[in-house]
């Protein structure tokens, strides 16, 4: 194996794609914005200060499982796989399958984050020396292929969706993510998948609205990134964040929302916004098992193990590969 390999990237400039997203974003109606455009650098870290907070469950939660199953997982996984992280963030969850699993031919962490993907890659490597790491920047939503990676030929694959990340797809989007992962994982491929259980709405409305406002401003940092890459004029002060349980839907639902009437200039174009107009900016799914098989097996996958919190909170999902 060759540790330290080089970040590799996948796709065009995040300039261009992040320009292109916006204006189109921005141009139709219901306005909005794909939920990946908010984990540039600074949302990145204000994603992981909201996995401290102590409305928000879900990280503690998926990490007291994890810790819990991942000597299981490591058995049901076998030795010499290949581990491969959809949006790998600060992959402080992998590190509990990389302390348990057996032989890692290599780790490749997917994020569209660049620096904050650097910044996470070169933690790893200082503290697992021996492992091929070959991080690769992209949308692991619209991943063609994996990269070669020396010394893992023929390894089988392990990938690792974990943080209920999955909410975050409408569910075609979803079962769009799984197909796709199905391919890249392959025959012999497994993926152990995070989802968040549909429960008391108070609780998820909590999770959403922290009192400390963290959520609120990892949402308007979508338009300081404006500001800052596009040469928009934003004033932050105008909107807030919005966010809300849609108990049809199973989902919950979050917006920017126009404090008042006004125009903003983005990248040479001006955009309207009406008093209470809202861009949409992300959805978060909660399932319960069946909604999980629904999406699983038309994938090609099949859920063969699941475990939970005794609140029955969070789930940790191992499917395999049919």
């Amino acid at each position: 194996m060759v540790p330290g390999l080089p970040l590799k990237n996948t796709r065009a400039s995040t300039g261009d794609t992040f320009e292109a997203a916006v204006l189109a974003g921005l141009s139709r109606r219901p306005r909005a914005i794909p939920a990946k455009f908010l984990y540039d650098a600074q949302g990145s870290a204000l994603f992981d200060a909201i996995c401290e907070l102590p409305e928000y469950y879900l990280t503690r939660t998926e990490i007291t499982i994890l810790r819990a199953r991942a000597p299981e997982i490591a058995a049901l996984a076998g030795p010499g796989r290949q581990l491969i992280e959809f949006g790998s963030g600060s992959s402080v969850k992998t590190r509990l399958l990389l302390d348990s699993l057996e032989a890692v031919a290599a780790y490749v962490p997917i994020d569209i984050s660049g620096e904050h993907l650097e910044a996470t890659s070169r933690r790893l490597r200082a503290d697992y020396p021996a492992l091929a790491i070959v991080p690769v920047c992209a949308d692991y939503t619209d991943l063609p292929m994996l990269p070669w990676l020396p010394g893992s030929s023929g390894a089988a694959k392990l990938g690792f969706f974990p943080g209920s990340t999955i909410g975050n797809l409408d569910p075609d989007e979803a079962l769009a993510f799984l197909r796709n992962a199905r391919r890249l994982l392959g025959p012999d491929g497994a993926l152990v998948l995070g989802a968040d259980l549909k429960k008391d709405p108070g609780m998820l409305h909590a999770a959403y609205n922290d009192s400390a406002g963290v959520t609120a401003a990892f949402s308007l940092n979508l338009l300081a990134r404006m500001n800052r890459e596009l040469g928009a004029n934003f004033d932050l002060e105008g909107f807030a964040h919005e966010a809300f349980y849609n108990p049809a839907a199973g989902r919950i639902e979050i917006y920017i929302r126009s404090l008042q009437p006004q125009s903003v200039r983005i990248a040479g174009q001006r955009f309207f916004f009406d008093a209470g107009e809202r861009v949409h900016t992300e959805y978060s799914y909660k399932y319960d098992l069946a909604d999980m098989d629904a999406l699983a097996v038309p994938a090609g996958f099949v859920r063969t193990h699941t475990w939970t919190d005794p609140g029955r909170l969070f789930s940790v999902n191992y499917l395999v590969a049919t």
